[in-house]
This record gives C-alpha cells, sequence and structure tokens, in this order.
C-alpha cells in the first residue's frame, strides 16, 4: 500500500522536480517507509513514489519499477494476491524478475507480455496504478474493479498530473483550489461526488474498473474492462434440473468457498496484520476465517462510546474475540475526542464525505497502528450483496407497492396531481419529505432507488438551492469526449446520475430483479467513492492497509447472478447467514443488527451543534453557492430544537462549509 504521483508533459517540456517531490512527500503517511521518484532521459515524464512496506520488504522492491529494458516504468499503490501465480506464468514466457516475491514487478512484466487489458482481466487485488510505456510514449492509469483503491489527476498548462490523492495534486504550483458546483450539488444527494467528478474545479477520479490512456501530445481515450451485472459466475445450465433446496445449496455452497478463498487471498502479509470487530456477522466471519489460515493469535480492534454506551458493541466483540483466542483491543471516544479530530479530518478526507463513521474509523485506525499492525481486514460489501440494511427493504417494499401501482395504474394527469399534493403536504410537515419525494419521482418517472444514503432529494434542494444551474467544470469537454464523464453529470438533477448506471444495466439485463438493479448501482457510486473511500482515507491517514474480503471480483460476480427470492428467503442477509453457519457461533450470526455508526444526532443537539451551526452559518460558500438562508436555518434548528432528526442534513452541510474553509477558503 502506497502513495503514487506523477507528471507527463504534453508541452515537449521538462518535468519540474521540485513540483513533483512537493507532490510525493504530500502523501507521506501513505507511505512512510521508503520513497522514490524517476524522470526520464528527456524530462518529458515524472513518477514519484512513497512507500508503505507490506510485500517484499527488500530495497529491491521499491517503486518506480522497470522491466528489464527500462522501457516499461510502474508505480502501484495496493496488493495483486494472485502476483505468484502471475509470476510463474510471466517466467515461463521468458520473463526475468529481480525481486524475490514483490507484487509490483507482476505488473511491469504482465504489461509487456499482455498488454493493459489483458493484464487487468488477470489481477485479483486492490490497486491503482500508472505505467509509463516509452516505446509507445503512453500513459496508463486503471483502478481496480471494485474501487478500493483512488486514482486522481488533472490538468494544467500543458501538464498531465496524478496523484492518489487530492492534497498531492494541490502541492504542486499550477494546481488552485476551487469549488465545481456541479459536484457540489450531486454531493448533497449522495453524500460524495460521482466519479469522475471530485469537489474541485479541474480535478477528477479514475471511476471503479476503468482506464485511461494518455499519449505524448496530451491525447486522452478511457475504457471499462469490468463491470458487477449478472452472468460472470455461474455458467449457463449449471442449475437445470435441480431442485429448489438443491439450487439454494449450490448458492450457499458457493458463497462460502468464495469468502474462504478471499479471506485466504488476504491473508498475504510480510507485516503484522488484525481485523476490525464488531461482533457483527461480517468482522466475525472475517476473524474467524483469519484463524484458520495463521497459527498466531488475530489481532481485533474494536471502538465504543463513552457518552452513548447504547451504541456499543464492546461486549459483544469482546464475546467473539474470547472465542477465536483473538489478541482483542479496545478505544472509548466521546464529543470531546470527536471534536478534536474534525480538522485532522478535513484534511484527511480531501473531498467531504458525509459518513460520520469516519470519526469512530478514525480512532480504531488509530489503535490498530499504535498496536503495531499496518494490514487490517474490514467487511465492507457484505451489506451490499446480501440485502443487509432495513433501507433496502423500505425501496424494495417501495417499488412494489408505490412505485409500480403508482406509475402504471394512474393516469399521468392524476400522477402530477398527486405529485403536487403530496410536495404541499411535504411544506407542511417535513417529516414526511421522503414520501413526498418518493411520489414526485414516482410521477417523474424516476427510479425510486438511487442510493442507500440519500441526504437531500430534489424537491428538497428546489429550496436549499433556488438560483441552481448547469455549470461545466475545468476540463469537463475533454472527459465527455474520451467517454469518462457523461454531459448529463453537469446537470441541476441528481436523478440522472442513478439513471446513467441503470439504463445501459437494463438494457443487457432486462429481465433483472429489482434488489439485483440495486446493487450493481451501489458498486457504481455508493461503495466505491463513500464507503470505500472512506475506508481508504482514514486508514491511510495511520499508514494502515486495509484489505476487504466480501468484495473480492470472484465473490461479486457470483453473488450477482444470484436472484432476490434467494437473497431475501430468511430475512436480510438470510443466505449469508445460512452459508457461515458452522463457521461462527448462531449467537453471532442471530443477533440483531446495530451496525457501524456514531452518535452525531445526539452530538448535533449539544454543544458540538452550536459549533457547527455557526460555521455552517458563518461559510462565505453559503452566500456564494446561492443557498438559501431560511432553509438552512430551519433545517438546522429542527434538529437542535428537536422538532425532527435532520442530524444527516446537517453534517452534510457543516463537511461542504468545512471542506471550502479548509481548502478554498484557507481559513
Amino acid at each position: 500500500m502506497c502513495g503514487i504521483a506523477g507528471i507527463l508533459r504534453t508541452d515537449g517540456g521538462a518535468v519540474d522536480r521540485a513540483a513533483l517531490l512537493a507532490m510525493r512527500d504530500a502523501m507521506v503517511h501513505r507511505g512512510p517507509d521508503d520513497e522514490g521518484i524517476w524522470m526520464s532521459p528527456d524530462g518529458g515524464v515524472g513518477l514519484g513514489f512513497r512507500r508503505l512496506s507490506i510485500i517484499d520488504l527488500s530495497d529491491d522492491a521499491n517503486q518506480p519499477m522497470a522491466n528489464e529494458d527500462g522501457s516499461i516504468q510502474v508505480v502501484f499503490n495496493g496488493e495483486i494476491y494472485n502476483h505468484l501465480e502471475l509470476r510463474r506464468e510471466l517466467m515461463k514466457l521468458g520473463h526475468r524478475f529481480r525481486t524475490d516475491h514483490s507484487d509490483t514487478e507482476v505488473l511491469v512484466h504482465g504489461y509487456a507480455a499482455w498488454g493493459a487489458n489483458e493484464l487487468l482481466n488477470r489481477l485479483v487485488g486492490m490497486f491503482a496504478f500508472a505505467i509509463w510505456d516509452a516505446k509507445a510514449r503512453r500513459l496508463t492509469l486503471a483502478r481496480d474493479r471494485v474501487g478500493i483503491k483512488p486514482l486522481y489527476f488533472a490538468r494544467r498548462r500543458g501538464q498531465f498530473l496524478f496523484a492518489s490523492e487530492i492534497k498531492s495534486l494541490l502541492a504542486h504550483p499550477d494546481v488552485v483550489a476551487d469549488i465545481a458546483p456541479a459536484a457540489m450539488y450531486h454531493y448533497l444527494t449522495y453524500l460524495t461526488t460521482p466519479a469522475p467528478l471530485t469537489m474541485f474545479d479541474g480535478i477528477y477520479k479514475l471511476p471503479a474498473a476503468s482506464t485511461i490512456g494518455i499519449d505524448a501530445k496530451g491525447r486522452m481515450s478511457a475504457g471499462w474492462y469490468w463491470s458487477a451485472e449478472p452472468g460472470r459466475a455461474i455458467p449457463e445450465g449449471a442449475l437445470d434440473g435441480l431442485s429448489a433446496s438443491a439450487t439454494r445449496e449450490f448458492y450457499v455452497r458457493g458463497v462460502r468457498d468464495r469468502l474462504v478463498r478471499a479471506v485466504e487471498r488476504r491473508m498475504m502479509s510480510d507485516v503484522p496484520y488484525g481485523a476490525f470487530l464488531s461482533g457483527g456477522i461480517d468482522s466475525s466471519v472475517n476473524v474467524a476465517l483469519m484463524k484458520r489460515f495463521t497459527d498466531k493469535p488475530v489481532n481485533t480492534f474494536t471502538v465504543g462510546f463513552k457518552d452513548h454506551p447504547e451504541l456499543n458493541e464492546l461486549d459483544y466483540a469482546s464475546r467473539v474475540a474470547r472465542e477465536f483466542g483473538t489478541n482483542h483491543h479496545e478505544v472509548t471516544i466521546g464529543e470531546a475526542e470527536m471534536t478534536g479530530y474534525l480538522d485532522q479530518l478535513v484534511q484527511s478526507q480531501d473531498e467531504p464525505l458525509a459518513d460520520w463513521v469516519c470519526i469512530p474509523l478514525h480512532f480504531v485506525s488509530k489503535l490498530a497502528h499504535e498496536s503495531g499492525v499496518k494490514v487490517i481486514q474490514v467487511g465492507e460489501g457484505s451489506d451490499e450483496q446480501f440485502c443487509g440494511y432495513n433501507s433496502y427493504m423500505r425501496y424494495l417494499q417501495l417499488d412494489r407497492y408505490c412505485f409500480g401501482p403508482f406509475q402504471h395504474l394512474l393516469p399521468t394527469s392524476v400522477q402530477r396531481a398527486g405529485a403536487a399534493l403530496a410536495t404541499a403536504v411535504a411544506r407542511r410537515r417535513p417529516e414526511f419529505e421522503f414520501y413526498a419525494d418518493a411520489v414526485v419521482r414516482a410521477a417523474d418517472g424516476h427510479e425510486p432507488f438511487w442510493s442507500g444514503a440519500i441526504a437531500f432529494w430534489e424537491s428538497q434542494k428546489d429550496r436549499l438551492l433556488p438560483e441552481t444551474g448547469a455549470i461545466t467544470p475545468d476540463g469537463a469537454a475533454e472527459l465527455i469526449n474520451a467517454g469518462l464523464l457523461k454531459e448529463s453529470y453537469l446537470e441541476p438533477d441528481s436523478s440522472r446520475i442513478a439513471e446513467s448506471y441503470l439504463a445501459p444495466f437494463d438494457r443487457a439485463w432486462p429481465d433483472s430483479d429489482q434488489l439485483t438493479r440495486m446493487i450493481h448501482n451501489e458498486f457504481r457510486l455508493r461503495l466505491p467513492e463513500l464507503l470505500l473511500m472512506r475506508v481508504d482515507k482514514i486508514t491511510m491517514a495511520q499508514s494502515l492497509e486495509a484489505r476487504v474480503p466480501f468484495l473480492d471480483h470472484e465473490l461479486v460476480e457470483f453473488t450477482m447472478d444470484i436472484p432476490q427470492s434467494v437473497k431475501l428467503k430468511g430475512g436480510k442477509k438470510g443466505l449469508l447467514k445460512q452459508a457461515v453457519r458452522g463457521i461462527v457461533p448462531d449467537d453471532v450470526i442471530d443477533r440483531p443488527k446495530m451496525g457501524f455508526s456514531a452518535p452525531m444526532s445526539a452530538w448535533l443537539r449539544g454543544e458540538f451543534g452550536a459549533r457547527a451551526e455557526a460555521e455552517i452559518m458563518g461559510s462565505s460558500l453559503i452566500d456564494r453557492a446561492g443557498f438559501d438562508r431560511d432553509t438552512v436555518g430551519a433545517i438546522i434548528a429542527d434538529h437542535r430544537q428537536g422538532r425532527r432528526d435532520t442530524s444527516l442534513l446537517v453534517w452534510t452541510l457543516y463537511n461542504l462549509t468545512a471542506w471550502y474553509g479548509h481548502w478554498v477558503d484557507r481559513r
């Protein structure tokens, strides 16, 4: 796990070495163990690297790394779990390796042997990398299938810049921080910005499972090499003739086998490792399977709350730790620790991620780091694949009992009248906004499900940002021409984001059930750009590598072939629970789900709430972006005075204005 950065001059000039060093060293936290830099002989290309040593700790495994003749150079962030198999295959083809077991080296030789696309299809892992091909005079950037590792880029004054973090790009003297209004508009709905947009004008992020190529003259092309969709894992006819019980057993065995393999792959490490443990099903399965593949106690880490013990899972985690004989660690935090961390949170996130789980995640990551662990396993991705959220069940019911009948049985005029009435009711009774907006979406022909986490719906943003119009960010035209950015992303209508994912999916898989469509949508936005970025940014700020077994792409491909009816039998996560019985105790499997969260609703009604209100209302962004001050004030007052819980809306606005003050206003 590392930090990578680079500059390609597309105007014939030479790379500013000092600027490249500044970019590289803005990410020391991502790689405190070593550093590297490479400049092409003509000065037109420079690559920088910060190393967190995990695999092959020798100096030979440092980066940038080249092939035999130096014509291919790579910088790489992540892990390739099948690197030993690929190494053996490449050696049979005549490639000579100089490292003992570095996973980085398979990238340079694999690219030379197979080209970028075939290499990507062979990789099992999490990665973001850049390869410079001196013979082709071409730079290739790639991000892993699910989007576990980030990669950002920008163009400035005849230069193409890229890096693992936005703060690295901002370290270049030609990159100035400013807000991208179109990205801000969508952030208010999705709690994050949809790729390739970021909150910074002219700075973009590579979407999951995508690549871009840039030649020496700056011409860009883009492509995708994978998608979370059916039809990849189970051969046609494999279920023919099976009874209902045999079919379910096929799915159960397939999930179990792939999950065991996923954890085994992620035990690859030359340094101490551990797991975050809540005592819930996902983290407990991680720990139980990790124990199978090591003769040492697994290091486990749990966080709780001093001031809100009702949210704690400390007892559950301790019970699992005893069951599997782990080396267990705990930390508890309260409002004082939270507020003391906020400035660092804004710095670590780069762009706002309106998920308050970042706060306990920081403290448990810090605990792991201080305990000497460098690799951690986390449970992200299970709830999405196996329907573990109450919100998913609510959306499925909404689709079945509201959207379908409303759209198909009622005349258009009645639908519109219903939408107008629902909107009027919601203005008087804001607690009905979710349902009112659902009626409006149904009448407008929009999707019922946009994301598993929504802050502001469009009807709310109509009042929040009454003067919003489309504003094109710097450099957007080139990304549109390359096929990386859709023009609809620049419109003030966040429904277009979700529908841009589902329209091509529906054309390819017209008979898919609603849950499968929802999961595909989550793999395009919420998982890679919110949940996985909170894990990457917060753990890496503590020089800690996080691995995600539930998002092994072979497991994902298999679960995408499992229909909704099978996943929902037995309730939320029914299929997963059946698959892991015998791996973890039944009382762990069957206990009520709590979820990893923080008492932000209560904190925003206390002293921190007063601070948040002052910072939001005092931000120059409120007037610059055209927020309606009365609407913003009412949202905060409703929560502070206990009329309704608007904590997610307040936290979304706080993150935005804190980001703006830190990066743009430089307060």
